[in-house]
């Protein structure tokens, strides 16, 4: 038996507690200043106690750069649950006497979960983790340190220090018994015992299934969230003090997925409150006068545990507006909620979260203080938010050093918490598939060496980006064009533009910022038909690698009055949540043309352009989300769209010249087998006035002209082109030519004047 004693241990200090970064999750680790670190004498990875209303252990390690001077330590759910304290709290800490453990005794936290594992794998995954009895440990590993860019302080050691987990990725377990008793440490002689089923737990040394740890890229939310929940129930004395009432409601609104069930059940955790929770279609009874009766229940049973919180999940549907509901018992549920919320009855320590995604929907007396006393927002993660979610749900995956995670958080725009999520256990499931042949499903336990070749790769990622895509895109999801700037031939000068007003701003925001200049947040594609302004949008779509909706006429028209104008204000809610977005409207002319020139009710394309206006330069600002528009008869399109705020460039796309008809022709023949006589510079000087269509029109002809002379034909000759173009002509006239380049100068001013023939003020 080795016992260690170094220092005082009768020396501590008085620490405030923080959360722990992501990296330290699950691995028993502290962290604190250099100074306390001193003042404990502590070296390295040494073993502190912490002391909160339960003594634990813990490996102690510095501090974060950002936290120096600082008297916190951080650490993750499980060692406040195991010292039974919470963010915020003052402990102490103090330099731990231990003992090399001869028997570990473990148990699986979670009932109904049986674990099979040998105790050679579970001490390989737990060794140097200082434990005691009735802690939680967890078997998260430091497998992945080089895939979250580790190499700050002890990390490079943690590689040593920690085994990898084996392929039992997190696994919470409880500590049931240790030999000897006291603050033990698992080494490389510990023998470690798993009982097959969890042991009942006192219910006030329970394990919280939801820590703030397990919520990312909601850090704002989180701290609103605490400040208004925890602080009244942790010391409503506070309030008292002040003369105040404390907060009776929370409401979480936000896209699904973006973790509001979560992050309520994460404050009643850590807030050690009564949590009751109910989806809102649960309440209700065909019976009258039973849904406000089981409202009244809960409010009593709050009441009659407090501190405590009533969640109710998808509010909306049990206090829908009264004015639009034409059931008397929604009306009934409302008025009941209303009463119990903010009634003559005077409620302490009981708060309301409700969650919804249509805050819209709800009836407006819920919304205001004294009921729903602040609206808190859960927004679509940024890049630093999906990299915290992605750290997350990896944190027990054996990913290879290939995966980085912060190359996915940068490709995966638009997702949610619940879309990544499903990323990383499809990414699990795609290494599972391919290691699947190998196993004996019939056997009883799967050999190691099986196990350890679960690794999730890179490739496994890639894999699960192609099936997994945002949940806010699934109603409007289609493909991005699989068109690349090769496939444009010419038109250099279009493509610069292009990049500069679409790619730029949506790849390089900070810039824009770094300078001072907004976004363009329109391009108008206009020229003569068949010169690729499609084509171009498609382009910029495939090499931006941002989220595309495409809008088409036909989807956004309908006969029901203001059904358009709601269906544009949805194609651009869904572009703003998923952005960095493109939202590409192809013929313009047919969805917005110019105003108080078309006669007769219901004039629905006049309000199309109202709503388009408004959504691209409305009180509502739009930030990534960038609007291409393409057309060919830019002259009819209303004039408020074409000013700068709106479309800011408009690119004109001409009929090609000889160089961009080489190009052409190089693109529409490099699948083709052309005959040595085919001569590339006369035919640029025979299609001279041919649009990119008509050249695509001249190069399947000739191939089917081949055809036609003999099926079994193996190359395109000079004849067959000679043949196409014949019958091919140039579908740009000189008259056509000559109006788009007059009209390039002068498209806004030409319009203005024409705002005045109209009747326009």
């Amino acid at each position: 038996m080795v016992v260690i004693i170094a220092g005082n241990e009768n020396v501590s200090v008085k620490l405030k507690v923080a959360e722990a970064i992501q990296k330290d999750v699950g691995k028993g680790v502290v962290r604190i200043d250099e100074s306390f670190r001193n003042k404990l004498g502590l070296q390295g990875l040494d073993v502190v106690e912490v002391i909160g209303s339960r003594n634990t252990p813990a490996l102690a390690a510095r501090a974060y750069p950002s936290d120096e001077g600082l008297d916190i330590i951080r650490m993750d759910g499980l060692v406040r649950t195991n010292a039974n304290t919470g963010i915020g709290d003052y402990i102490e800490v103090r330099k731990a006497q231990w003992k090399e453990a001869k028997n570990v005794k473990l148990s699986p936290v979670s009932k109904g979960v049986k674990i099979a594992a040998s105790g050679e794998m579970l001490r390989s995954v737990l060794q140097n983790r200082p434990v005691s009895k009735g802690d939680f440990i967890s078997t998260t590993s430091s497998s992945q340190q080089k895939a979250l860019g580790g190499g700050l302080m002890f990390e490079d050691f943690f590689q040593d220090i920690f085994g990898s987990s084996f392929g039992l990725g997190e696994i919470k377990l409880q500590v049931i018994s240790t030999s000897p008793h006291g603050i033990v440490k698992i080494t490389d002689r510990t023998e470690i015992e798993l009982l097959p089923e969890a042991v009942e737990l006192p219910p006030e040394h329970a394990i919280p299934t939801v820590m703030y740890e397990d919520l990312g890229g909601i850090k704002p939310a989180i701290g609103k969230i605490r400040e208004m929940i925890e602080l009244p129930l942790k010391h409503p004395e506070l309030f008292d003090r002040l003369g105040i009432d404390a907060p009776k409601g929370v409401l979480l609104q936000g896209p699904p997925g973006t973790g509001k069930t979560m992050l309520a059940r994460a404050v009643a955790n850590e807030s050690d409150a009564y949590f009751i929770s109910i989806n809102g279609p649960e309440i209700m009874s065909k019976f009258y006068g039973e849904s406000e009766q089981h409202l009244r229940q809960l409010f009593e049973d709050a009441e009659a545990n407090a501190p405590s919180i009533i969640f109710l999940d998808e509010i909306d549907s049990i206090a829908p507006k009264r004015a639009e509901v034409t059931g008397e018992v929604e009306r009934r549920v409302v008025s009941q909620l209303l009463s119990l919320m903010d009634g003559l009855k005077e409620r302490k320590n009981v708060i309301v979260i409700g969650a919804t995604n249509r805050p819209g929907a709800l009836d407006m007396a819920l919304r205001r203080p004294g009921r729903f006393d602040r609206e808190i927002e859960l927004r679509v993660p940024d890049t630093d938010g999906r990299l915290e979610i992605l750290q997350i749900h990896t944190r027990g995956m054996p990913v290879t050093e290939d995966v980085n995670l912060e190359e996915l958080a940068d490709i995966t725009y638009g997702f949610v918490g619940a879309d990544i999520a499903a990323l990383c256990r499809e990414a699990a499931m795609s290494s599972l598939r391919r290691i699947l042949p190998e196993i004996d499903l019939k056997a009883e336990q799967i050999p190691r060496e099986i196990i350890d070749k679960l690794q999730v790769t890179r490739e496994d990622f890639n894999e699960a980006l192609k099936t997994v895509q945002p949940s806010a895109m699934r109603e409007i999801l289609i493909e991005v064009p699989n068109v690349t700037w090769e496939d444009v031939g010419g038109l250099e000068e279009v493509k610069s533009l292009l990049k500069e007003a679409v790619e730029w701003p949506l790849k390089y925001p900070d810039s824009f910022r770094r300078i001072g200049v907004d976004a363009p947040k329109g391009v108008l594609l206009y020229g003569p038909p068949g010169t690729g302004k499609t084509m171009l949008a498609k382009a910029i779509a495939h090499e931006s690698n941002v989220n595309f909706i495409s809008a088409k006429g036909s989807d956004l028209l309908s006969k029901w009055y203001g059904e358009s104008e709601k269906r544009i204000a949805e194609v651009f809610v869904r572009a703003r949540q998923v952005a960095p977005s493109i939202v590409f409207l192809d013929e313009l002319d047919a969805l917005a043309p110019l105003r108080g020139a078309a006669a007769g009710e219901p004039q629905v394309t006049e309000r199309i352009v109202n709503q388009l206006l408004s959504e691209m330069d409305g009180l509502e600002e739009l930030r990534g989300v960038v609007v291409i528009g393409a057309t060919n008869r830019p002259d009819i399109i209303d004039p408020a769209l074409l000013r700068p705020g709106r479309f800011d460039e408009l690119i004109m796309v001409p009929v090609p010249d000889s160089q961009t008809r080489n190009k052409i022709l190089q693109v529409h023949t490099r699948n083709m087998m052309l005959a040595g006589d085919v001569d590339f510079s006369e035919l640029v000087k025979q299609t001279d006035s041919f649009t990119g269509a008509d050249i695509a029109a001249v190069c399947k002809k000739a191939g089917r002209f081949a055809l036609r002379e003999d099926i079994n034909a193996s190359k395109v000759q000079m004849q067959h082109f000679q043949k196409a173009l014949e019958e091919t002509g140039p579908s740009v006239t000189p008259e056509t030519t000559r109006y788009y380049e007059n009209i390039r100068g002068e498209l806004r001013t030409k319009q203005a004047k024409g705002i005045e023939g109209v009747g326009y003020a």
